[in-house]
């Protein structure tokens, strides 16, 4: 069996056999499986001959686009190690990740040229900067334009480029995660291990026992259908680009929104035009906003291609997967429970009639929830654990052996991720996920998961959002504290959702503070800050830590 997978190997017998069908879509412009191979192989090429070595770091700070996808293509190809780069970061955590990261390119749209030109001189492991032009000014003196790079540079084939050195399966893909707390930290993800990831999760399967001449036959025999995929998240986060990566490695087409703050009208017209199969989003934060949409304007879009809707990272409710089941009951759901760190964790599917509760998953097949000591909990105990996660897991953190032996350790001889998400395991053997220890709130002894007060609270008609966070006090060390978006229409006060709360769980877990906001100024991906969140409950409510 066939253990050495390399992306870009896969990537180039996908577009031998799909030629001029299309690989990417961004709004109205569109790139052939052709075009996305020359192109990235040209980038490649120069990667090369600008002094580039085998996996040295090529940065994109990007927003979504043709050029996201086409550089990481040209990474793999080239042997060197994709660096996604959360273009909301600041110049001090830009400056960090690219040092950090020994970042030797980095390619970037226009619209960041002032701040980059700030940072360069900080970052002289940089050999090369990219720039892609989107409108917002010319190239600056010091980087190359992208577009001469990808689009002028020949149709040599990727002999040249790969005859520089070997691809392994080995070779790295470097995904940078914010976390909690502290600086971006660089997940090491193995490219053989993330190719079986994908395949072992996929409705359809290529056959992993006849090498690339099996991936062969297996593309030719999708050409006809292969899959449409959107992903209405940024590329730059995991969501984004892996099932972007899941999509690619099928043959099939990768859509994306054209618009850099997500609008459900531009998704829901994009699946009606492109005929969208899958449909990649961040829970709530993005599932809300679709169905207003929809409810606004029933039968409005033809989301009859629509096979499914895929979440990961944030909660995604009953109520919403309910709603949306309702525009189309023919497509499911899956909820799943992954992280940078560690994916399959576990799964929820929904389909209509049979909307999975919030929050609650299936154990994956590799996965467990321990105790302190290592110990596997029994289903119905009761008792909150960490979730583990064996079978292939990433190599580490990128320059960090503390981070890596915390989180990745050995149970029972194997070797598991724990990355700091905690449970429990209902008799039935489901997962009732309550959060990251690291935002865990103490109340009188009480151990309070944020995320488990933030779904019911968004269960009341008026709460269109809501986070909790905890608020020193002298008699319980803490209390829960609700910082609550409000739907336009509805008003309410913090009595009344202390006592909706109050109804679905333990009076402790009920929020003693409610401040009001415009809006939790969730990221791209949906994630929430919730050390300024805090620092905002807290000047609020006058406390102190």
């Amino acid at each position: 069996m066939t253990t050495n997978w390399n992306l870009a190997e896969i990537w180039e017998i996908c577009a031998e056999e799909r030629g001029d069908k299309t690989a990417l879509v961004h709004g109205h412009s569109r790139r052939s499986w052709a075009e996305f191979d020359r192109r990235a192989a040209s980038v490649a090429g120069f990667l090369l001959d600008a002094g580039l070595e085998h996996q040295d770091k090529f940065a994109q700070y990007l927003y979504n686009g043709h050029e996201y996808l086409e550089s990481v293509f040209a990474s793999f190809k080239g042997g060197f190690v994709p660096v996604n780069t959360n273009y909301r970061y600041g110049d001090e955590e830009l400056a960090y990740l690219w040092d950090n990261a020994d970042a030797a390119a980095v390619v970037f749209h226009g619209t960041f040229t002032e701040r980059v030109a700030r940072l360069r001189h900080k970052l002289p492991k940089v050999k090369v900067w990219l720039h892609v032009d989107d409108g917002e000014g010319a190239c600056p003196d010091f980087a190359v334009s992208y577009e001469q790079v990808a689009g002028t540079l020949g149709t040599d084939d990727d002999t040249k480029v790969r005859g520089r050195h070997g691809l392994s399966g080995d070779d790295l893909y470097l995904l940078y995660t914010g976390g909690t707390t502290g600086m971006p930290k660089g997940v090491m993800w193995r490219q053989d291990d993330l190719f079986a990831l994908f395949n072992a999760s996929s409705i359809i399967k290529h056959p992993v026992d006849r090498g690339l001449d099996g991936i062969r036959e297996s593309v030719a025999a999708l050409s006809a259908s292969p899959p449409v995929l959107l992903p209405a998240c940024p590329l730059m986060h995991g969501t984004g680009s892996f099932t972007a990566f899941s999509a690619l490695i099928l043959g099939g087409t990768v859509s994306t929104l054209v618009n850099h703050h997500f609008d459900p009208v531009e998704l829901l017209e994009t699946i009606e035009r492109e005929g969208v199969n899958l449909v990649t989003l961040v829970g709530d934060a993005f599932g809300k906003p679709i169905l207003a949409a929809l409810d606004a304007e029933p039968g409005k879009w033809d989301l009859s291609s629509v096979m499914g809707m895929i979440s990961s990272g944030v909660m995604w409710s009953e109520p919403t997967k309910h709603g949306l089941l309702g525009h189309n009951p023919n497509m499911i759901l899956i909820d799943a429970f992954s992280s940078s760190e560690a994916l399959g964790m576990g799964a929820s599917v929904s389909a209509s009639g049979a909307e999975a509760h919030t929050a609650t998953f299936r154990l994956g097949e590799h996965a467990r929830v321990i105790d302190d000591e290592g110990n596997e909990l029994a289903p119905g105990s009761g008792e909150v654990g960490r979730l583990a996660l064996g079978g292939r897991i990433p190599v580490g953190y990128y320059k960090d052996a503390d981070k890596t032996a915390s989180t990745f350790v050995i149970l029972g001889g194997a070797r598991f991720s724990v990355p700091g998400d905690y449970a429990t395991v209902e008799a039935d053997g489901t997962l009732k996920l309550l959060g990251r220890g690291s935002v865990c709130i103490n109340t009188g002894g009480e151990k309070v998961y944020p995320e488990e007060v933030e779904e019911v609270l968004k269960t009341h008609a008026a709460v269109a959002d809501a986070a909790c966070v905890g608020i020193p006090d002298d008699r319980f060390g803490e209390t829960i504290g609700a910082v609550v978006q409000l739907r336009a229409g509805p008003t309410v006060d913090a009595s009344e959702l202390f006592e909706h709360v109050k109804v679905h769980l333990a009076h402790y877990k009920a929020p003693r503070h409610v401040v009001f906001v415009s809006s939790l100024g969730r990221s791209p991906a949906g994630k929430l800050d919730y050390s300024t969140l805090k620092e905002l409950a807290l000047r609020e409510v006058g406390a102190a830590e």
